[in-house]
């Protein structure tokens, strides 16, 4: 089954017409995306968008050979003119299945928001999912079979990915492809750099895939530290690093910090923009945790991992540092990096970056400052995947 891309924007397109920002002012060449429309072996159109005869030519396919059109989302403004030739589109009800004439099977999936879904069989068996923009599935009955490759709004919707994960839908082989592109996201390797950590990629306009054929699937790195100074943005960048899984073990390791009113609402702002599928708990007890099977695990953050360490060996008061407090500490942070390098869990882990700005004024301020710095190292050398985060923008230093 082949399938031609014709635009794999958003319903505006990239960029969107009158817009200042800067994603727009930067959206040019391949990077240009017209509304997201999809031609199946020539013969099937999943929705229909302006000039969309043209983009069939630029690609070097005609839709003379069309016999169905598809819409899959609400479309705002005037009707988009039918081509000569063209069927009228239509929309199929949730939960019916077409079987067309070039031997293709098409049933419609319902959506938690308006539009529809279709999964496509072709005559040569292979599977394709194709979802309308902002919107998830709101049910699958699919045996859990994977399908070979699916186009979706990853950016938008990763939770959308995440239940397609969930029920086994999306597998480790199944090819992820990010359509109804907008501008929350600047297009170049930014963008690039956020799919594949979601195992997703884009394509240009125009771009022709066989599905079913292997290809280069992105590798979802399976430990990643994120560093950061306060504000940075590193918490945001660590939790969209997988909300397009489901079932993350979100770990909290600062606890409650019971008459503190300034850190509830931290607390309570990190709570609300995490998925509803993701659990929390509350704990400094790291090792157990990698050691053990289960989803993916968020550590936010190793900087409160550091402080609890050291209060458990009294590392503030000089003479007990000088008297087996250092030796201790040092064989607390061996012992998590030794359970980093052996855990088998997907792993995203938050931490401070420090030591750039002011020397402390105390001697445990500076004890502090340099323990954290020799945790991140050690931490990070662990990790296939190293970011740090300034202004809210991430910076690869490893993968």
């Amino acid at each position: 089954m082949e399938l031609t891309l014709l635009g794999t924007g958003a319903p505006e397109g990239l960029p969107r017409p009158s817009c200042p920002c800067s994603s727009c002012a930067n959206a040019l060449g391949e990077d240009a995306r017209a509304a997201t429309a999809l031609l199946v072996d020539g013969t099937l159109l999943l929705d229909l968008t302006p000039g969309a005869a043209f983009a069939a030519a630029r690609a070097g396919h005609t839709l003379g050979g069309v016999r169905q059109v598809l819409l899959s989302h609400p479309h705002d403004g005037p009707a988009v003119e039918v081509p000569a030739g063209l069927p009228q589109p239509v929309r199929v009800p949730d939960g019916s299945e077409l079987t067309l004439l070039a031997g293709h099977r098409v049933r419609a999936v319902p959506m938690d928001a308006p539009g529809t879904g279709y999964a496509v069989t072709g005559p040569d068996g292979q599977r394709l999912l194709y979802l309308p923009p902002g919107a998830a599935p709101a049910g699958l009955d699919d045996g859990g079979a994977p399908y070979a490759m699916v186009a979706l709004d990853v950016v938008g919707r990763p939770d959308a990915l995440a239940k397609l994960r969930a029920v086994g839908a999306v597998g480790p082989t199944t090819d992820v492809i990010a359509v109804h592109l907008d501008h929350e996201v600047p297009p170049g390797p930014e963008l690039r750099r956020r799919l594949a950590a979601a195992g997703a990629r884009a394509v240009p306009d125009g771009t022709t895939l066989d599905v079913g054929v292997y290809e280069d699937v992105p590798d979802v790195p399976r430990r990643t530290l994120v560093l950061g100074g306060a504000r940075s943005g590193k918490s945001v960048e660590a939790e969209r690093r997988l909300e397009s899984f489901p079932d993350v073990l979100y770990v909290a390791t600062g606890g409650t910090r019971g008459g503190d009113t300034e850190w509830a609402s931290r607390v309570s702002a990190h709570r609300e923009r995490r998925p509803g599928s993701w659990r929390t708990t509350e704990t400094c007890d790291l090792v157990p945790l990698l050691a053990e099977e289960g989803p993916p695990l968020l550590v936010d953050c190793l900087s409160l991992w550091l402080t609890d360490a050291m209060d458990s060996v009294n590392a503030w008061d000089d003479a007990e540092w000088a008297g087996g407090g250092e030796r201790a500490l040092r064989a607390r942070v061996e012992e998590l990096t030794a359970a980093v390098r052996a855990t088998r869990r997907t792993l995203v882990a938050v931490s401070n970056e420090v030591g750039s700005g002011i020397v402390p004024a105390t001697a445990s301020g500076r004890r502090y400052r340099d323990e954290l710095g020799r945790l991140n190292a050690g931490f990070g050398a662990e990790c296939e995947h190293l970011l740090l985060v300034v202004a809210g923008q991430a910076l690869v230093l490893r993968g």
